[in-house]
């Protein structure tokens, strides 16, 4: 026998209101482990299959995408959030909430509290990237120091709630915004969903992410494919999720495709793989 909404929802408040008397009497660990079986039963339940994996797509910008995209961010205050994105692969959450404390200027440093790690991370800002952040706090001085020290601050005149920074989702429409001047607002798929009452989104290519997989990738080939040295820069924990942001481009694994079968190197290939 189904069971109807409302009861679902009683049931649901019941198990919250036991929960609540609950958890001050368990220990850490009894409720990490709780956490934990929660977050892999909505995992599993309601995430798997959402949405049509990418495969081989290219969810990163290319050096002509990136290109386009930032000449056409005429307003300073995006152009810089997105180049914090691209060229040190901040997360955008990361970009939005720098501040000016964040930074070291005798050293050119910068401290991020990574978001997906929980650690406070330190890199270095590129010169050319240093001084386009110093000539825009010259600019921008009154502005920031209104906001608490925040780089990237709301404007005054639409909105005094919240926090002083931009809000993320604002941010992120106005990239969709810039990406659609310079015709890359291409999708691939829209999302499955199995959430009730939810609609269906359309899958883009290129999302405000996307800088971050292109600050990944264009890291990795300027080390040579040094690994350990990308993991740090993208300040992950695991070098397997940063093998998810390295990207080659279609025309390199074209190319290695013919170079592979070309008369020559098919034959050495043949030669290693059978012994011929």
């Amino acid at each position: 026998m189904a069971i109807n909404e409302d009861t679902k929802l009683e049931e649901l408040q019941r198990i919250k209101g036991e929960l609540r008397e609950l958890l001050p009497l368990l220990s850490k660990w009894r409720v990490e482990e709780l956490q934990k079986l929660v977050s892999e039963h909505y995992t599993k339940k309601w995430r798997k299959r959402r949405f049509t994996k990418y495969g081989a797509i290219n969810k990163g910008f290319t050096q002509r995408e990136l290109d386009l995209f930032l000449d056409a961010v005429k307003e300073p205050r995006f152009k810089l959030l997105f180049s914090y994105q691209a060229y040190l692969g901040l997360r955008i959450g990361e970009a939005c909430k720098l501040n000016m404390r964040d930074f070291d200027f005798k050293i050119r440093e910068l401290r991020v509290n990574t978001e997906k790690a929980h650690t406070l991370d330190t890199l270095i800002v590129p010169q050319f990237l240093f001084e386009q952040t110093l000539e825009y706090i010259r600019t921008n001085q009154k502005a920031i120091e209104g906001a608490q020290g925040y780089l990237f601050y709301k404007d005054q005149q639409k909105s005094r709630k919240g926090t002083p920074y931009l809000d993320l989702n604002y941010v992120r429409n106005r990239f969709r915004e810039y990406i659609s001047l310079v015709a890359l607002n291409e999708a691939y798929a829209s999302t499955d969903e199995t959430i009730p009452n939810r609609t269906k989104r359309t899958l883009h290519r290129l999302t405000t992410h996307s800088l971050r997989h292109y600050a990944i990738t264009t890291f990795n080939r300027a080390v040579n494919g040094n690994i350990t040295l990308t993991k740090a820069f993208a300040r992950h924990r695991e070098i397997g999720s940063t093998q998810v942001y390295i990207h080659t481009t279609k025309d390199e694994l074209y190319g290695a495709i013919d170079q592979m079968f070309s008369q020559k190197s098919f034959n050495t290939t043949k030669a290693i793989l059978y012994g011929k």
